[in-house]
């Protein structure tokens, strides 16, 4: 077994820049661990700010959707793209988000038998459809999200997120991305 976080031989920067060493320090002092996926960019530290800014952007940042909702959204889509990674790690962020021990699992494997809103199922259903064809996105699909009380930039923001995990599943897909051990067990 490799520590490496995903196939390709590319080395971690030794020693890490300042401010990306910290960022890896608050990681291990609320996580307990550098998630593999920060580890896989950490051979370039642009490629490593840049995904950790959109990410920080689109999961933290405020937003008419909940984090929970920014999560579930991606487990949905990388559930579509079976990314073994981001359903693992994001599986657990469900699970953590929502107290919810079964949630993240129900997502992962079929989110419409999970314990959802009409407004979640809503946004599920077109993140899904967005991974699946998004050129057949029609203002039908936009009206249904605005009917269950999803502003204009909450569909935005949806969109956008659904967007990021479909490119995020494809690399750690492409990459063998290997999720970190400790997300299997939290929050059960």
């Amino acid at each position: 077994m490799t520590d490496r976080p995903t196939a390709l031989d590319l080395p971690q920067m030794d020693p890490l820049p300042d401010a990306t060493q910290r960022y890896f320090d608050i990681c291990v002092e609320k996580l307990g661990f550098v998630p593999n996926v920060l580890r896989a960019y950490a051979f370039d530290v642009d490629k490593l700010n840049a995904f950790t800014a959109m990410y920080n952007d689109l999961m933290l940042a405020p937003s008419g959707l909940s984090k929970l909702e920014r999560e579930m959204i991606a487990v949905a889509v990388s559930a579509e793209n079976r990314c073994f990674y981001c359903l693992v790690a994001h599986g657990a962020a469900v699970r953590a988000l929502s107290g919810d021990p079964a949630l993240g699992e129900m997502i992962a494997m079929n989110y419409r038998v999970a314990p959802l809103t009409d407004r979640q199922k809503a946004m599920l259903d077109f993140a899904v459809l967005m991974t699946r064809a998004s050129a057949t996105i029609k203002e039908a699909d936009r009206a249904t999200l605005r009917s269950h009380g999803l502003s204009e930039r909450d569909i935005f923001d949806l969109a956008s997120v659904a967007g990021f995990f479909n490119m995020s599943n494809r690399v750690a897909s492409a990459i063998a991305m290997t999720p970190n051990p400790e997300y299997h067990g939290q929050a059960r």
